[in-house]
């Protein structure tokens, strides 16, 4: 919570990469609903694949791994789990699918960071409450040594710690102090600090991440997945939250390496997604799935032109033909003649 409350205080200037990287999400951001409008039937691919790699990948980051010929039966299906790992794997899934579907109605509180925790962690003892001893996160060298890489917040301080990077947290993003994605890196930061439990802190942080991107309106992690990336740059993640925990207790510390790794994962998903959505092939019977989906968005009258707009796909002789299917089925109307004539829906 020490870099909220920092940031509370105010801050004085933002590192010029982090408002560059602000710029390039924000025009990403914006080209979102071209995406999930134009290419339903690709996005569906990618949230499948999205879907399995978080779940991997987040567990993966912490040790956790099952075997690669149980991956898609344990996150796509409902098995019978063979271990500690395929439970914690499916539990990741479950939080997924939870923030997927209801992450507008999921609350910022304390109740859901011990919800997540307990999902992911099954029926081990200490699933959704926090830790009850003080634990550092340790390091293990290469020769075997190993060292105290940060101390985290006592046991003793936890519940308090925590109740107010809740606080922090709502008041900068309910007030609008600050850029969003800034706020949700610095709750991201404070809350691995604080490392509330005794393990799983990791993935919750994650899963956290994810909602609060979703609640700000940054819902790129349904396609692409977050987690996979972080595991791709594991290092460089380990090494920015390293640089900014120093001094962390003391609120002398630089939250920017931290802040800006997240905000580079970010906007390289974003990147990733635009790639992903351009190279799929769109499955058999797709196209006409992605005509009928564009002519349920329109509120009134529309004209071939404007259709052919929201389907830059697919070809103008492949949306006559669906719409003449349509229009023999009773679906659609013709105000017109010719290529100005304006459509509309019946019923």
């Amino acid at each position: 919570m020490n870099t909220l409350k920092n940031f509370l205080g105010g801050i004085k200037e933002i590192p010029a990469g982090i408002t560059w990287y602000l710029a390039d999400i924000a025009e990403s951001k914006g080209k979102q609903y071209l995406y999930t409008h134009q290419s339903p039937q690709k996005l569906k691919i990618l949230r499948d694949h999205a879907l399995i790699e978080s779940a991997v990948s987040s567990n993966r980051i912490e040790g956790v791994e099952i075997e690669k010929d149980r991956i898609e039966a344990v996150i796509l299906s409902r098995p019978l789990l063979r271990d500690r790992n395929e439970e914690e794997v499916h539990g990741y899934r479950n939080v997924l699918q939870l923030i997927h579907e209801n992450a507008a109605a999921i609350t910022f509180s304390q109740t859901t960071v011990k919800r997540f925790h307990r999902m992911i962690r099954g029926d081990i003892w200490d699933a959704g409450k926090y830790k009850d001893k003080n634990s550092d996160i340790i390091e293990r060298l290469p020769d075997g040594n190993v060292r105290v890489r940060f101390k985290t917040v006592p046991a003793a301080e936890t519940s308090s710690a925590m109740r107010d990077l809740i606080s922090y947290g709502g008041q900068l993003i309910r007030d609008e102090i600050l850029h969003p994605l800034i706020v949700i890196a610095a709750i991201n930061l404070d809350f691995l600090c604080i490392h509330p439990f005794r393990d799983g802190n990791g993935r919750v942080s994650r899963l956290m991440l994810l909602l609060q991107l979703y609640q700000a309106g940054y819902e790129v992690g349904r396609y692409i997945s977050i987690e996979r990336l972080i595991e791709e740059h594991k290092e460089r993640y380990y090494e920015t939250l390293e640089l900014s925990s120093r001094r962390w207790h003391s609120g002398k510390h630089d939250p920017w390496p931290y802040v800006n790794f997240l905000l580079y994962i970010l906007k390289k998903a974003y990147t990733e997604l635009k790639e992903r959505v351009n190279k799929l092939e769109i499955p058999k019977g797709g196209k006409t799935e992605l005509v009928i989906s564009a002519i349920d968005t329109f509120k009134s009258d529309f004209t071939l032109s404007q259709l052919q707009s929201k389907c830059p796909e697919v070809s103008r002789d492949m949306i006559r033909k669906v719409m003449k299917d349509l229009q023999k089925d009773g679906k659609i109307e013709s105000k017109g003649r010719g290529p100005g004539a304006r459509w509309r829906k019946k019923g």
